[in-house]
């Protein structure tokens, strides 16, 4: 294979592990995000939804907020 794709062909320890994942029931090989805190934003325009949302309603909850996501760009 490397003869015909060049350096466009995977490693065979590629292969070896794709087909792992696959038998493992894995049907996609996109990396997957590494486990920890998640990436956030934090905008100028969020923090001032957020805080007329608690302006308005001293009794909001975080959860409340962020089930709400008025703050996220869309």
């Amino acid at each position: 294979m490397k003869v015909q794709y060049g350096d466009a062909c995977l490693s065979l320890q590629q292969v070896y592990e794709w087909t792992r994942k696959f038998v493992n029931g894995i049907s996609s090989v996109t990396d997957s995000p590494p486990p920890g805190q998640a990436h956030r934003v934090v905008t100028t325009e969020a923090i001032a939804t957020i805080e007329t949302t608690v302006k308005e309603n001293r009794r909001v909850t975080v959860n409340e907020i962020a089930r709400s996501g008025d703050y996220i760009e869309k």
